[in-house]
């Protein structure tokens, strides 16, 4: 499969002239499944001169227009996430970056709510008014940013793309966008999608290193909207801080799973299975680390080691397959010796090593019983299949280590008591938190953190108005 990584005012652009081609590699077997072309500064230039031309259009097109297109694209994705053949978007979704396909058919639904999600933002948005000030009356209109630059990670490769893309186009901006290589060609069927239904040029898309595309993009853009690493995202800021660029940055994660002493051993259990191992643990949101009472250590050790012996490792398109391979070739010995360093640490490591294929990036689970609070596999993001257990004496030992890694993205609590919950919760360092569930993110409700996790807010009215400025016009009721 040959694709192009560049996609401007509608046009795929296929010549090789001074571009280069990357492979794109599953990490089910390590084999090639397609390539690439990748773009140059200057496609990266002409992205931004076209959606800065098509700006002025999309901006004053009216709201109606704009909440058509959207519902459009999400019945688009909805019927494409009904297909699971081997020629479907999920099955490439999955064969690219490991995810089990029914996760792969999810990520797609899910994106499809975001476009619905934001239209419906878009339609109950309304300007303001104040008469407070005799004589005279204030309007606050919500106005787009500009051209928004939409700067992607691959562990999510359509849904993340989704809920940037459906937010910018609800606030009128236009959009530049750029995929991480490594899920390129899942990425690019939702460039191709998107073309069907946005006026030509109003989505640019160029793949390419970040010299040639991002630098370019971050010195003419309005806006930015990044998904990654905090290292990443802290180059990043440093690019855009002189020119001060609206920016939504959501990093990394390091979510805490603190079950109380009065939870259902069981129900808590369960709950961790989907928040540690959704997309092979690959995911900001997942459980991170894991704080269990001492009361419940040894019932909870227990009903772990029997959920995970279940666990089915292989290839994510087969129906009986729990977790799949890992995208990046290198993340099964790096995941592999942020273990071997919790145990050295005096952890006990709880799982016996399962066997894996022999073909591909995969990874025996793993969970680290007594890891030690500052080894990395407690105290840093895994964005793999294994984490580390601490078992506390006092509640407020466990949440001081919930709230001392410097993340902040999302955090669960387990517990029967309502209340109790609650009072966690709020003492919480998190922008997400999951009260006996593994899956607290809704395309309604806002998605970012605190911290090394990032500023700013996907999802919701927030994100809506992140893509958005607010003017303020005052009238003198008595003016002619």
């Amino acid at each position: 499969m040959s694709e192009s990584g560049i996609r401007i005012s509608g046009d795929v652009i296929s010549s090789t002239d001074g571009r280069r081609r990357v492979e794109a590699i599953s990490p089910i077997d390590g084999g090639v499944i397609g390539e690439v072309l990748q773009g140059t500064s200057a496609d990266a230039a002409q992205a931004v001169d076209v959606a800065q031309d098509k700006l002025g259009a999309w901006s004053q097109t009216p709201v109606d227009e704009r909440v058509r297109v959207l519902r459009a694209i999400a019945g688009a994705l909805r019927e494409e996430a009904q297909a699971d053949d081997e020629t479907s978007w999920a099955w490439l979704l999955s064969t690219e970056t490991g995810k089990r396909l029914a996760e792969a058919q999810g990520e797609i639904t899910f994106s499809a709510v975001y476009f619905d999600a934001f239209a419906d933002l878009l339609e109950k948005q309304r300007d303001e008014h104040f008469d407070v000030i005799p004589g005279i009356t204030h309007r606050v209109q919500p106005q787009p940013i500009g051209v928004f630059a939409v700067i992607t990670p691959w562990n999510f490769p359509v849904s993340i793309p989704a809920r940037k893309i459906a937010a910018a186009l609800a606030a009128g901006c236009t959009v530049v966008f750029r995929a991480a290589a490594l899920a390129a060609l899942s990425s690019l069927r939702l460039s191709a999608l998107l073309d069907r239904f946005v006026p030509a040029g109003v989505v640019n898309t160029v793949l390419g290193s970040p010299a040639d595309v991002v630098d370019t993009w971050l010195a003419r853009v309005d806006g930015v909207s990044f998904t990654g690493s905090t290292r990443v995202g802290r180059l990043l800021n440093e690019q855009i801080a002189p020119r001060f660029l609206p920016a939504v940055m959501e990093l990394g994660g390091n979510a805490s799973f603190v079950v109380l002493d009065d939870a259902d051993v069981g129900s808590a259990v369960e709950t961790l299975m989907i928040a540690k191992f959704r997309n092979n643990g690959q995911s900001c949101i997942g459980a991170n680390n894991i704080l269990i009472p001492r009361a419940l250590a040894g019932d909870f050790r227990d009903a772990l080691v029997e959920a995970a012996s279940q666990l089915v490792i292989g290839d994510p398109r087969e129906a009986a397959t729990s977790l799949g391979p890992l995208a990046p070739a290198g993340d099964p010995s790096r995941v592999a010796a942020l273990v071997d360093d919790a145990v050295a640490g005096g952890g006990e490591a709880l799982l016996p090593q399962i066997e894996v294929p022999g073909q591909g990036h995969y990874a025996s689970p793993q969970f680290v019983m007594g890891a030690p609070a500052s080894s990395e596999l407690v105290a840093d993001e895994v964005f793999g299949p294994a984490a580390g257990i601490v078992v506390y004496d006092d509640l407020d030992e466990a949440l001081t280590l919930q709230r001392g890694t410097g993340y902040g993205l999302a955090s669960y609590v387990c517990t029967n008591d309502a209340a109790r919950a609650d009072a966690v919760a709020a003492r919480f360092r998190a922008g997400i938190i999951g009260i006996n569930t593994a899956t607290p993110n809704y395309p309604g409700a806002p998605f970012g953190g605190l911290g090394l996790s990032g500023v700013g807010y996907e999802g919701g009215r927030q994100g809506l108005e992140a893509h958005q400025h607010f003017r303020t016009i005052a009238t003198r009721s008595d003016s002619p």
